[in-house]
């Protein structure tokens, strides 16, 4: 008898336990951070006043764990604290000056790779008071990156 269903509806006790298929069909879990709205006063910007007086910036951060033993044990250090996520984003923006938002994202993003156990990151910088001559919500920047292989 044929049915219209595929492997994806049939129940574990629907497929012989010598079925491949059954195999492949393991749990898994994908833990995702994520900081919305990390405000900043910072000193980037392309002009001269930007840089010297300053303006605040809206950061958003997302890091993409993977399966983190914290689903399990229920503990901080068995995945990526986003308190520490957020000390680390205001540190590299207090850093240095960058001219461009670009330049800032693709900083923070370095670094969090470097320090946090994450397959990949995006960031997101937003000036919510751009210095344009005209009405805007906001301007930002995102960009995403990915941990590197074995070779970087």
């Amino acid at each position: 008898m044929t049915s219209d269903r595929d492997d994806d509806d049939l129940e574990p006790e629907d497929l012989e336990e010598d079925d491949d298929s059954y195999e492949d069909e393991g749990d898994q879990t994908e833990v995702t951070i994520e900081v919305r709205g990390l405000s900043l006063f910072t000193h980037h910007g392309v002009t001269a006043a930007e840089r010297e007086v300053g303006q605040r910036l809206v950061m958003d951060i997302r890091l993409e764990v993977g399966d983190c033993d914290a689903t399990v044990t229920d503990l901080v250090e068995d995945t990526v604290d986003y308190g520490e996520v957020c000390n680390t984003v205001s540190l590299v923006a207090a850093q240095r000056s960058y001219k461009t938002l670009e330049r800032l994202c693709s900083a923070v993003a370095d670094r969090l790779l470097d320090d946090y156990s994450a397959d990949e990151v995006w960031v997101k910088a937003a000036k919510p008071e751009p210095p344009i001559p005209l009405p805007v919500d906001e301007v930002s920047v995102e960009i995403w990156r990915q941990r590197g292989g074995a070779d970087d």
